[in-house]
């Protein structure tokens, strides 16, 4: 085959719809018997909106989640006070979604599954992966049945404890986020509205939230507990914490669906390629949940990712192009450990620093811009939405494909288009089929040499 993905969470999956859709022969592993079936990385970012808009899946998205609600400040069984999630960012022409959106992990996974298997890619449920060896050619990868598969590539999206990272010998450099142990469970309970996340802060600086989850019965529980406290994460020990932090009762909470206990810390992989194998999303940056910015970034890791394997193995581009994921991603994780750091300690504000719409790759070889005088957007920016000829931007980036805007004639295997929106300035742009502009220009000269490094106009 020509991909192998290890882990089935949304870095793979999401991996494994891009490849799917590009015929590439790709097969995703995961040593659980099924799904994630928690709730842990809840928040959407409307970057990750904007990807799953191109992959198919954003009506089934928007259909199984909701906005955030306000967060309601609880202080010895009264409500003393509400506070916004997020800032307020206005949506407009070019940044249609504008608001993180709810859905619970287990939820998010679920339609990303089934999107795979709608374009004919699959999932080897109780896979696990013990090894690797790698060579000019291919990798050759051991599962704990004591069989093994050959491919071309390897990617490691099997979390923060990957066996493949490790068993390529690539390093993780990290810190603590927080000394304090934290517990996050999915629970069912009575006494509680939906509308509102409940916090209940201690004046110690611990805390419990109840929040309920968007297109479910459930309620998310995160808690921050004293340190050298030991968490206890079943039922009995969920019930004495809501007890102790809130003025519900143990009986109020009726079902544990889900826990996990961690204590936060940031660590960013020191390569993200070695030889023939990548790391994506947990396995590559490991992080603070404060700010929702670990889910997104796995998905962008693969959304990175998969247009590269797809023109180095279907478009005709050369196989150096394949050493622009770790140079741009590298330097994206480690400035998302940074903003997750920041959100956790109470430095940065959730809003317009979170939403990983100003995310880009300007200073990536693969951001080429030729004008002298740029204005608007740049080679490296995200490729804004917008109108030409009567066709919303988003509705032509759709698909494998890259996109010309600005040309003045048609271009064989991109869509072209005469003009760009307003907003971007004067010029010519190409758009990644991940909707960043790789090249911009006056004219279209070099556009050629461009394309012939990245398989910007092989068809299809």
């Amino acid at each position: 085959m020509d991909v192998l993905i290890v882990g089935a969470g949304p870095t793979g999956l999401t991996l494994g719809i891009d490849l799917a859709r590009r015929g590439v022969d790709a097969l995703v592993v995961e040593r659980a018997e099924g799904l994630f079936p928690g709730s842990r990385g809840k928040g959407l970012q409307p970057r990750t909106l904007e990807v799953f808009d191109d992959l198919g899946v954003l009506d089934a998205i928007r259909a199984a989640g909701g906005p955030y609600p306000t967060r309601m400040i609880w202080k010895d069984g009264e409500r003393v006070g509400e506070r916004p999630m997020f800032e307020n960012i206005e949506a407009d022409e070019g940044t249609p979604y504008a608001e993180p959106w709810m859905v619970a992990q287990w939820r998010t996974q679920e339609i990303l599954h089934a999107r795979l298997v709608q374009l004919g890619g699959r999932v080897g449920f109780g896979r696990e992966v013990t090894g690797l060896e790698q060579d000019a050619e291919g990798v050759t990868v051991r599962f704990a049945d004591g069989t093994t598969a050959r491919a071309g590539y390897v990617v490691a999206a099997d979390g923060g404890r990957s066996v493949v990272r490790r068993a390529v010998g690539a390093g993780m450099t990290g810190e603590t986020v927080d000394p304090a142990p934290f517990l996050v469970a999915d629970v069912r309970l009575t006494g509680l509205d939906r509308d509102s996340w409940h916090t209940f802060p201690k004046d110690d600086g611990t805390a419990l939230g109840l929040c309920p989850l968007a297109g479910t019965e459930d309620f998310q529980l995160q808690a921050r507990l004293p340190e050298g406290t030991a968490p206890d994460p079943a039922l009995d020990g969920i019930r004495k914490l809501v007890v102790a932090y809130t003025h519900l009762s143990a009986e109020d909470v009726t079902d544990l669906r889900w826990s996990s206990d961690f204590r936060p810390r940031a660590a960013l992989a020191d390569r993200f390629r070695v030889g023939r194998v990548f790391l994506a999303g947990d396995a590559a940056h490991i992080h603070s949940p404060a700010g929702g910015q670990g889910l997104n970034t796995s998905v962008q890791d693969a959304y990175n990712l998969g247009w590269k394997l797809g023109a180095v193995l279907r478009g005709g581009a050369p196989e150096a192009l394949l050493d622009t994921y770790e140079e741009e991603r590298r330097a994206n994780a480690a400035a998302m450990l940074d903003l997750s750091t920041g959100v956790h300690r109470g430095e940065v504000r959730r809003g317009k620093a979170t939403v990983q719409l100003g995310l880009g790759y300007r200073e990536s070889s693969l951001s080429v811009e030729t004008r002298e005088h740029p204005t608007g957007v740049r080679a490296g920016d995200r490729a804004p939405d917008g109108t030409v000829s009567g066709v919303r931007l988003f509705d032509a980036f759709r698909g494998p494909h890259w996109t010309l805007l600005g040309a003045q004639a048609p271009v064989t295997g991109v869509r072209a288009f005469p003009t760009a929106p307003e907003s971007y300035g004067p010029g010519v742009f190409l758009v990644r089929p991940d909707g960043h502009v790789g090249w911009a220009g006056g004219t279209t000269k070099g556009l050629d040499a461009y394309a012939a490094r990245t398989g910007a106009f092989a068809a299809g």
